[in-house]
């Protein structure tokens, strides 16, 4: 299933009606099982649905390592309606129906069918003090992303969540119909390098929900900015857990919501 598909539309403007083909980003779901018992339905862009898996089963606190994890085996279904079971690696003994969402999460919804907001401020590794990132150095980082981002140039709908090393190189970037995807998807395939993570800054091309800081804080990301907005509780989370956060990280500046020592000049 491409990331994009093609429908007919009308395009108005002063001059009058055209129709013509535009392209949309995909939007479809993916089950996630584990022991055979659904444990959450999300609404994704196709692609990297491995990478999906283990990042979600990571930042949901469904695994605490990549290694507990053995596989992500492709389960039949029709295509684009991606069903996966989740495998624990041997000596792993996890209860699925403790992870069970109630609700599917929509692209729009991290934290859809949670019980509470205790339930989804999973416990996050301490976030090392660095690193430390040259302001300017990080609206670069933020074009960068922009740049790379070529699913959003081709429908303008998806989100993107890079991330870079302090010295400003990209090292993986996700794009997905929900930014909470994109976290994951860039998360997976992140810890599939190497677990934990190195030090890095990651970047999204939207707010900063309380569902990313969350994400990032259980991979152990201490620096996250984004280029529009951070909510309130993204803000009192990312305090809590000690990590920065930046926002409308744009040319000539940004708002440092939490912890501004990791960000120089």
């Amino acid at each position: 299933m491409p990331a994009s598909s093609s429908r007919p539309v009308i395009r108005v403007t002063g001059d009058g009606r055209l129709p013509l083909n535009d392209l949309l980003p995909t939007e479809e779901p993916v089950e996630f099982r584990m022991g055979g018992v659904p444990i959450a339905v999300l609404m994704r862009t196709p692609g990297h649905d491995e990478e999906l898996a283990r990042g979600f089963a990571l930042t949901e606190g469904i695994i605490l390592r990549p290694d507990e994890l053995a596989g992500v085996r492709a389960l039949p279904g029709k295509e684009g309606e991606g069903r996966y079971e989740l495998v624990p690696a041997r000596g792993i003994h996890i209860d699925p129906e403790q992870f069970r969402r109630n609700l599917y999460a929509s692209s729009s919804c991290g934290v859809c069918g949670k019980a509470s907001i205790d339930a989804i401020r999973i416990t996050s590794p301490p976030l090392p003090e660095g690193p430390v990132v040259r302001a300017g150095l990080l609206e670069q980082m933020m074009e960068t992303m922009r740049t790379a981002q070529t699913g959003f140039h081709e429908t303008g709908g998806l989100h993107a969540a890079g991330a870079f090393t302090v010295a400003g190189e990209l090292v993986g970037l996700r794009e997905d119909v929900g930014r909470h995807n994109a976290m994951d998807k860039l998360v997976g395939s992140l810890a599939a390098r190497g677990w934990p993570l190195d030090e890095m800054i990651v970047t999204v091309s939207g707010r900063v929900s309380f569902e990313l800081v969350q994400k990032a804080a259980v991979a152990g990301l201490s620096i996250l900015a984004g280029v529009s907005a951070a909510s309130s509780l993204a803000v009192d989370l990312a305090d809590e857990v000690g990590m920065t956060v930046a926002g409308f990280v744009r040319p000539g500046g940004f708002n440092l919501y939490t912890h501004p020592h990791r960000v120089s000049g």
